[in-house]
């Protein structure tokens, strides 16, 4: 800086020692000799004299520049399964950098644990990418996720794409344990960060009354990969004339808005003894590519028995959208592809997301499956 150049803080002050705040923000105080003067105490009688530092020759003005870009940006952990995911949130921003955990065990396969540079997190707002897909795998990542917010770090932000314990929210008979509420409870007692409550960022949990679930010391932010889907229709509309189905009455309550103009198919589930059987309500799949669209799949067979009644019903294609493909047991390998054959050869196309990292891997480059990615969700989702 030249001489005489006036600048709020970051440099040296009088004293030459550096100055612990935000170097942009001017700053009036009192001083005393050389010595600034906190407060707005003064004796009776005292003028009160604004003091702007001033930037010497010697000043870095790039170590400035250094400091407000890390007040802007964010360090981003992540488990060692969402690794690849991580990378590309990464890639997608320059204001979004990888921290790096060491993940061992000890000789009983407790976890032994390492954050790297933990100083380095001082006023940082920080984030852990996280995956639950596997019970066994929860304990060493909450370690993490208790951890960060005591580091002194500026904000928290938790970002779990699949909310693994969504679909058992409710109990219909005494002695069943609604494990949704569990685990929200779990995360609700994360450690309180510099910046407050920790944001738990979600996608597309399986019912949306979860939310109070979760304690005050929380903010849930509950997103929606069904965005990337319509990007995909919108991709493919001059080729296909689509139709949205749902499997059941409460994936239309949960998804139908997300469509309006579009051709809607409901499906409903009946019992016959033993067995659900799949019937259409309403809606005619006649001569259309025909979407089924929900929060998630297990074993797939509610999605198979839809596409069957549809192919039934005259759909010229069936395609399926679910954000969370857990597949137990490699259950994806039940569904068959739809190469241009007509409907009753299977699925034209299956859409799904990378919220479960071991599917993603699984099925890429397998046809019928397609998978969206979340990064720039996500990348969004930690903006600050």
């Amino acid at each position: 800086g030249s001489k005489g150049r006036s600048a709020s803080l970051g440099g040296e002050g009088t004293t030459g020692r550096p100055l612990a705040f935000d170097w942009r923000t001017e700053v009036n105080c009192l001083t005393s000799g050389n010595r600034p003067v906190r407060g707005n105490r003064r004796r009776r009688g005292q003028e009160i004299k604004p003091q702007v530092w001033k930037v010497g020759k010697n000043t870095d003005l790039s170590s400035l520049d250094s400091m407000e870009s890390r007040e802007h940006s964010c360090l981003l952990f992540h488990s060692p399964d969402t690794e690849d995911l991580a990378q590309k949130i990464a890639g997608t921003s320059e204001k979004i950098q990888l921290g790096e955990i060491t993940w061992k065990q000890f000789p009983d396969q407790y976890p032994n644990l390492f954050i790297k540079d933990a100083q380095s997190l001082r006023n940082r707002h920080v984030a852990f990418l996280a995956s639950f897909h596997d019970p066994a795998l929860i304990f060493e990542q909450l370690s993490i996720i208790y951890a960060l917010p005591r580091m002194f770090v500026g904000s928290f932000t938790l970002v779990l794409p699949f909310f693994p314990t969504g679909t058992a929210e409710r109990i219909e008979a005494e002695g069943e344990v609604a494990t949704a509420f569990t685990l929200a409870r779990i995360l609700s007692n994360i450690p309180l960060s510099r910046g407050g409550p920790t944001a738990l960022v979600i996608f597309d949990i399986h019912a949306l009354q979860e939310r109070f679930y979760f304690g005050d010391t929380v903010l849930p932010l509950f997103e929606s990969g069904i965005p990337l889907l319509k990007q995909e229709l919108q991709r493919l509309s001059s080729e296909n004339e689509f139709v949205i189905a749902y499997p059941d009455e409460g994936a239309w309550k949960r998804f139908h808005m997300f469509f309006p103009g579009y051709p809607e198919v409901i499906c409903t589930k009946v019992r016959d003894g033993d067995k659900r059987i799949v019937r259409l309500k309403e809606g005619n799949p006649q001569g259309k590519h025909v979407v089924i669209v929900d929060d998630l799949v297990q074993s797939g067979g509610t999605l198979i028995e839809c596409q069957k009644l549809l192919a039934a019903q005259g759909a010229a294609h069936v395609s399926a959208y679910v954000t969370h493909g857990v597949f137990p047991r490699e259950s994806w390998r039940r569904f068959t592809a739809d190469l241009g054959d007509g409907a009753q050869s299977g699925f034209r196309y299956f859409w799904l997301t990378d919220s479960c990292p071991q599917t993603a891997k699984a099925v890429q480059g397998r046809a019928p499956f397609c998978i969206l990615s979340l990064a720039n969700s996500i990348a969004a989702a930690l903006e600050v």
